[in-house]
């Protein structure tokens, strides 16, 4: 699928209500997916404020396929990969990522990391890391953010110090079709949220003023997530006015697997076969964590999990302003 195409089916004048049989729910989705994976890459390759088209295009294509992904019965694509969920922030990112935390250059940072991050462990620990974040979870209906739901939001900040305690909690459901009433709230057995939590509650993208929060919370300051491709590849399609201000550099995402798999020596050490660089083996290696407990997956508690292991890796790199002067 070329632009013009995919724009054609951005605009195209659909009733899902129309199609009825498997076979044009699974065509229609599947060009929907397509196109908006053109747009999306069509649309970040244009150089700022002379993109082809709005986002709120792709954002409304993303709409129209959930619906789209209600009818044919979202369970039934549990096994089926999608195109826009993406898997890792790009080096560009990762670089800009640690920058913000040092408040220095990317330039001077992807001298030490390289073009390709390759020693940004090293370009970690060469400076310290300070400044206040915002410590952000996600809980969704689906891992694809153009077919299922964001359905539970936790966001508080912290100021980087070897004390810091988190400020400002929130958290909030977000509501889904009433259909789901009936059928299930998908992926329970991971999240634990049922219909009863989400009963009554809108939709996150038929809730401006939560989406206007969340955008002003991510644009305050850079925000710390676990595997932040996640969230980004979510907000970019349910948050209006997230993609760009994204591309505008206001908000800055930083993946604290990232960090965990740069800046903890244990993960070299550790087999792949054992995860080590999810959020609870690590929360476990730096005692934030115990061995009987296990992660909530539940939005704020996982960003106050998150942030507590930061917090402690980051001590015992003493990465903290002062802490090498101290030895």
């Amino acid at each position: 699928m070329d632009l013009s195409q995919a724009i054609e089916q951005a605009n195209a004048f659909v009733f899902p209500g129309f199609l009825t049989d498997d076979d044009s729910l699974t065509q229609e989705r599947s060009k929907n997916e397509e196109a908006i994976k053109v747009l999306t890459d069509a649309w970040k390759a244009a150089p700022l404020g002379r993109e082809p088209f709005s986002f709120d295009l792709v954002r409304g294509l993303a709409d129209r396929n959930r619906d789209i992904c209600d009818r044919y019965g979202i369970e039934r694509l549990r096994n089926t990969n999608g195109l826009n969920l993406a898997r890792r922030l790009s080096d560009a990112d990762l670089i800009h990522g640690v920058a913000t935390l040092q408040h220095r250059s990317d330039e001077e940072v992807a001298r030490i990391s390289g073009p390709t991050a390759t020693d940004l462990g090293i370009a970690y620990v060469d400076a310290p890391v300070w400044g206040a974040v915002v410590g952000i979870d996600l809980e969704t209906s689906d891992r694809e953010p153009d077919r299922g739901y964001v359905i539970n939001v936790g966001l508080e900040f912290m100021n980087l110090t070897p004390t810091a305690k988190p400020t400002n909690p929130y958290s909030a459901y977000c509501g889904m079709p009433e259909m789901y009433a009936e059928k299930g709230v998908p992926l329970s057995e991971i999240h634990h949220i049922t219909w009863k939590d989400l009963d009554g509650v809108p939709p996150l993208r038929q809730n401006q003023k939560m989406q206007k929060a969340i955008r002003a919370a991510l644009t305050a300051f850079p925000y710390m997530a676990h595997n932040a491709a996640f969230e980004d590849s979510w907000f970019m399609l349910n948050v209006d006015g997230y993609a760009e201000a994204r591309k505008a550099g206001k908000i800055v995402p930083i993946d604290t697997r990232d960090i965990c798999r740069r800046v903890d020596p244990e993960v070299r050490l550790l087999p792949r076969e054992t995860h080590p660089a999810t959020l609870e083996n690590w929360a476990r290696r730096r005692g934030t964590l115990s061995k009987n407990e296990k992660e909530r997956h539940l939005g704020l508690e996982d960003v106050d999990l998150m942030l507590a292991t930061v917090q402690a890796e980051f001590s015992e790199r003493k990465m903290f302003p002062g802490q090498r002067e101290e030895d």
